[in-house]
């Protein structure tokens, strides 16, 4: 036999003895005349219906049936041995308080176990389903201080659906469903289901909602079963209102006033101030074309509302509208609370009124942050950052946020010519929550549009080398189709990056590097950006996405208008500074799988490319690509990674710079698990790199090429989340596993893995320490 096989059965002896020693450990805890329930299992005798039917019913039956058994692991029973072995604790705290009710699991005996309600839950559903006069038994099977239960179920044929009638006369609500009759859930040959019925009825009161009938509820409506018109387990189904329905939930209800409150206070309403419903003469000085708003302080503009309202005098009631109302106020994001009322004002017409009470938030906020910061480029540091938001800055709902910081990095490793690194500035943000534009823009989503306007001042200091002032500046648009579809398109993103102070140390090092000098080169960079994301992590499903694509055009049209050229000397500047021109695209794109609520596996993958061309012969460097760092690839420090398979230890001493490439490719698998409370565990891959588009004569292998797949860089590690709800501490440590600009045939770095060795330890293992998650 092969060394394999001989693994495998080891393997399988060590599982099954470990199995049976903790299997016989659990049942020795028992007291005198306790069996261990290990589980539940249906039996269904019946030769009529089809496998997949049988099997569909079984499965469905055995997770309805309670309680669960203890959970197991390759056959064991973990948590019950925890819990079995732990000492009772004196207190509710402590370690074995922790090991025996957190970790642990308490044993489900066969005592705790109703059979007979489980038996009329197995009848129950199968009748349900249509499997009508079904009928079950139990046995139970005991061995060894543990046992089983076993339900037989006799379901009998399942009923079919034979026809369908819906109740005709002459009243509005009766006429209303037959409008809806078109896309019922009940159709001919399908299976009596009393799920699919309730299904029904949900949907036959949001089509009525939907036409006014706002008191309606689907209790109101009862769906008889009749057997005994057909022959051959068939059912007709008779579809009716309840004689009991009261006369509200029949008449349909339009909208007379809208009226709100945008300072609501309960403690204000108790205390007399105003009330609700409002008299007619109380409302009149607060009118506002169709609508009042109750705000005698003049903190908010009449207008806001008029735009955020989808009710106006005389509509129908609708629930779409209803929902998209308040969803479009609870996004202007001034508001904490958003209430609404419906309060008849006219019974004989069928009218209401729509009251609308809004809690606004704290209007300013003053933050203050200090940050520590240790990174995976060997820098460690401090920022301190002074937050102020305004949520109503022109009494309009705008937001306006302005922050100023500082921040200092040093060294404490690696490569010590990259020196301390300083940094300062400002910026400010006005969002308003509407689209300005000299044309109209009309979205019915249920999420507000927003222009937001931005502006940023940087000054970084790399000491011993040069300083970069930094302007930013953007106007542009955010909007959202739904809660998974969002655009952000900036109609003008500009950067200026204006250097000042270049030592000649620097000098004299980036005149044997271009890739250094353009660092240090003035760069004017202008054009529209536009990004698209797609989401639905939001939702309780097991695999879920995310996708967020970017467009970023430098100076296309101004390069277009210009005839710029720069590789026929026809160079175009503004300010005498040459404009960048490029197109640039970036995806990422995850996708989330949930093993349980406490284990879920997440990967990523990001393609981009970066393309010159008119006015610039390379992609400014502060919009070129990076790889490495706690973010990207974890086992390669920030922005070292790359291009391609150039060897940094190739460069001259004290020539240290980022490196950067106009491609990039990353994949990202992590697999997380919750240990305890607020402490999750990982393990993760990283792999990708970046390269040049052109030929670089200084960093021979950085161009892409089609042997890009032999210059994939490649790390692994373990990582530990400390999970505080408001922030997340991260910390992995990640080695590498393969190196790109090793030689080829020698860049797989397992042979070279020596945890005993300091230097190696030293040199390969990265300990990245961020907030948040990865990705």
């Amino acid at each position: 036999m092969s060394n394999k096989f001989h693994i495998y059965c080891k393997y399988l002896l060590v599982s099954g003895m470990a199995s049976t020693v903790v299997s016989c450990s659990n049942t020795r805890f028992l007291k005198e005349g306790q069996m261990l329930y290990t589980g539940a299992k249906v039996k269904i005798e019946n030769d009529t219906i089809s496998k997949k039917e049988k099997k569909d019913l079984q499965t469905a039956l055995e997770e309805s049936l309670t309680p669960k058994p203890n959970s197991t692991f390759l056959g064991m029973r973990p948590k019950l041995y925890f819990y079995n072995i732990a000492k009772e604790p004196k207190k509710d705290k402590g370690f074995n308080y922790w090991l025996k009710y957190k970790i642990g699991e308490k044993p489900v005996l066969l005592g705790d176990v109703d059979r007979e309600f489980n038996k009329n839950i197995i009848e129950n559903y199968s009748e349900n389903k249509g499997y009508f006069n079904a009928k079950a038994s139990y046995d139970t099977v005991s061995k060894n201080k543990k046992a089983q239960v076993i339900y037989t179920l006799r379901p009998g044929s399942r009923y079919l659906i034979d026809g369908v009638k819906f109740q005709k006369d002459s009243t509005l609500v009766n006429q209303e469903i037959q409008g809806l009759t078109k896309r019922t859930l009940l159709k001919n040959g399908r299976p009596f289901d009393l799920d699919v019925i309730k299904a029904e009825r949900e949907r036959i009161d949001n089509g009525l909602k939907e036409r006014g009938f706002y008191y309606f509820h689907p209790d109101n409506i009862i769906v008889q079963a009749d057997s005994t018109v057909s022959k051959d387990h068939k059912v007709e189904l008779n579809v009716k209102l309840k004689d009991n329905t009261p006369d509200l939930a029949t008449q349909q209800f339009s909208i007379n006033n809208v009226i709100v409150f945008p300072n609501y206070n309960i403690q204000d309403v108790k205390e007399g101030k105003y009330s609700i419903p409002m008299d007619k003469d109380s409302l009149s000085k607060y009118a506002f074309d169709d609508i009042y708003v109750i705000d005698p302080q003049h903190k908010f503009k009449p207008k806001i509302f008029d735009r955020a309202l989808y009710f106006k005098k005389g509509d129908l009631y609708n629930r779409s509208n209803h929902n998209l109302t308040l969803n479009r106020l609870i996004s202007l994001g001034v508001f904490k609370f958003v209430k609404n009322e419906f309060i008849v004002s006219d019974s004989l017409s069928h009218k209401f009124d729509a009251y609308y009470l809004l809690t606004p938030r704290q209007i300013q906020s003053l933050r203050l942050e200090a940050l520590g910061r240790t990174n995976s480029a060997n820098y460690a540091g401090s920022e301190l950052n002074l937050n102020w938001t305004h949520r109503n800055f022109f009494r309009g709902a705008e937001q306006f946020k302005a922050a100023i910081f500082g921040a200092f990095d040093f060294q404490m490793g690696g490569a010590q010519d990259a020196n301390n690194i300083f940094r300062a500035g400002a910026n400010a943000q006005l969002s308003i929550p509407r689209i300005v534009a000299p044309f109209r823009f009309h979205s019915s989503s249920e999420f507000v549009p927003r222009t937001n306007i931005t502006l940023g001042y940087e000054f970084q200091n790399r000491t011993k080398y040069y300083t970069l002032n930094n302007f930013t500046g953007s106007f542009g648009y955010l909007w959202k189709e739904n809660a998974r579809k969002e655009h952000d398109l900036k109609v003008i993103d500009i950067t200026l990056v204006s250097p000042a102070n270049v030592t000649d140390e620097y000098k004299v090092k980036s005149s044997k590097n271009p890739a250094m000098q353009r660092i240090v080169d003035k760069q004017l960079i202008f054009g529209p950006t536009y990004s698209y994301t797609y989401t639905n992590t939001m939702l309780p499903k097991t695999n879920t996405i995310y996708y967020k694509g970017t467009l970023d055009l430098a100076g296309n049209i101004t390069g277009l208008v210009t005839g710029a050229d720069v590789k026929k000397d026809k160079e175009k500047k503004i300010f005498g500074i040459p404009f960048s021109q490029y197109v640039k695209m970036e995806n990422d794109f995850r996708f989330y799988h949930k093993f349980t609520e406490k284990s879920s596996l997440a990967t990523r993958f990001i393609g981009g490319i970066a393309y010159p061309y008119g006015n610039s012969e390379f992609v400014p460097f502060s919009k070129q690509f990076f790889s490495g760092g706690s973010n990207s690839i974890r086992a390669f420090r920030a922005r070292t990674l790359g291009p391609g398979s150039f060897d940094p230890r190739t460069l001259e001493p004290g020539t240290y710079f980022d490196q950067s490439g106009d491609i990039k490719l990353e994949l990202n698998a992590e697999y997380r698990a919750n240990l305890y409370k607020f402490l999750n565990a990982a393990v993760f891959v990283d792999a990708g790199n970046i390269w040049l588009l052109h030929d670089d004569k200084d960093r021979p292998g950085a161009k892409f090429s089609k042997d890009f797949l032999n210059e994939i860089a490649v790390g692994a590690g373990v990582g530990l989340r400390l999970d505080f709800s408001i922030l997340i501490l991260r910390l992995d440590l990640a080695m590498p596993l393969r190196v790109p600009y090793y030689q080829k045939g020698d860049r797989w770095a397992f042979d070279k893995i020596n945890f005993g060795d300091s230097s190696w330890r030293k040199d390969n293992l990265v300990l990245n320490i961020a907030i948040g998650y990865p990705f």
